[in-house]
């Protein structure tokens, strides 16, 4: 086929694509618009404070455009088929929301075949969020953290995601993270608040959540309109400086580095502190040791307000105690480190784990009483360390 004939079949596929898809019915074309090839991008930015007003008993919808973690963007109008519409202001971080996630899940499974529609909204922008409010959970609220967190959880409605400008969420005005909002056929708001009154899993069953649903669905008036929320506040951008606020005193904090011995060693590894302890070793010479290491500084963070501490432990030659404090330094490891105070290696690793082979890094979680619970030698994935402490039993993800 020459140039010219090869060109000509280029330019009447692209006729025919566009004239198919010109001819298309609307809905069907807005759905490949909703269904971009191109994945969605979060991009938090930071706003001026405004006022925000929760939407009144008998106030309309507000209508949105979202992104959700199936990379679509949702309306109002990808609802249209469902009586009744709950939209959930709820998100990964807070352990309210945590706690009644199985309950929400339970419910759209029941109520969907009923001609209910459920879409949650995570309103917090990532900007307004510090480590320290991490304490119960194992990751934020960005975007990618929310695709992570439905999957785990088995969503099976939209989760959307409104952390980049927060306009929907400041029509909407969610106090608390789960905040609940039902509206009727006409997209009338006809209840807002709490989900039920008893935040512990398996004590509450949505029983306000249903009672408004179930009053609609038969045509009823719902008799407690409203009820109040509980649960973490929502996180609003304009809360960026408080969070760079924290961020610059913990980067203040004075770093220092002490040598420990076989004794000392086997002290730590005892665990008396009555704290879930996560040790590191690493080196200054060890590429992955230096990559991952600001992991631990964020998992540290996230979790000191609980019965949890981070302990770092360097296996560089005593030697080499200030390059090591310089790098500790650099990424602000306000923590207990260590370095050995020896060059025999043999005897760290000895002293310190028969799980341990003699890589680094290396890493241990360990209980009071020195009961070892968690071994991984080679970089660690975060994600699978924070699971590792939040879901102990020290720990955990609720109240």
């Amino acid at each position: 086929m020459g140039r010219k004939a090869a060109f000509v079949k280029r330019v009447s596929l692209l006729t025919c694509t566009l004239i198919i898809s010109a001819c298309a019915p609307a809905g069907d074309r807005e759905q490949a618009v909703n269904r971009s090839p191109v994945p969605f991008k979060a991009s938090p930015q930071e706003i001026a404070e405004v006022e925000v007003k929760t939407l009144e008993i008998g106030a309309r919808a507000p209508d949105f455009k979202l992104p959700g973690v199936d990379d679509r963007f949702y309306s109002l109008r990808d609802f249209d088929s469902y009586e009744i519409l709950v939209i959930l202001f709820t998100c990964n971080h807070c352990p309210t929301a945590q706690a009644y996630e199985d309950r929400i899940v339970s419910f759209q499974r029941e109520y969907e075949p009923k001609g209910v529609g459920l879409a949650a909204i995570s309103p917090n922008s990532p900007l307004g969020l510090l480590y320290e409010e991490l304490g119960y959970s194992d990751m934020g609220d960005s975007f990618e953290e929310m695709k992570i967190r439905a999957e785990y959880r088995g969503f099976r409605f939209p989760y959307l995601y409104d952390g980049d400008t927060q306009s929907v969420s400041i029509q909407y005005g969610p106090v608390a993270t789960p905040h609940a909002f039902v509206f009727d056929r006409e997209r009338i708001l006809r209840y807002k608040g709490r989900i039920d009154a008893l935040e512990k899993p398996g004590t509450g069953h949505a029983e306000d959540l249903r009672a408004a649903v179930d009053a609609l669905l038969s045509g009823q008036p719902v008799k407690v309109p409203e009820t109040k929320p509980f649960g973490c506040s929502t996180k609003w951008a304009w809360k960026a400086e408080w969070k760079k606020k924290v961020d610059r005193e913990w980067n203040e904090l004075p770093v220092d580095l002490q040598t420990i011995n076989r004794r000392g060693l086997e002290k730590l590894l005892k665990n008396d502190t009555g704290k879930l302890l996560l040790i590191n070793v690493w080196a200054t010479w060890c590429g992955p040791c230096v990559i991952e290491y600001p992991e631990f500084i964020v998992i540290h963070r996230m979790y000191k307000g609980r019965d949890f501490e981070f302990v770092s432990l360097s296996a560089d030659s005593p030697d080499n105690l200030e390059e090591a404090l310089e790098l500790l330094q650099k990424h602000h490891s306000a923590v207990r480190n260590y370095i050995w105070n020896s060059e025999d290696h043999s005897k760290l690793i000895e002293a310190f784990s028969p799980d341990w082979e003699g890589a680094i890094p290396f890493t241990l979680l360990v209980e009071p009483g020195g009961n070892r619970v968690y071994a991984h030698q080679n970089i660690i994935d975060p994600l699978e360390v924070k699971r590792a402490i939040v879901d102990h039993p020290m720990i955990g993800r609720y109240y």
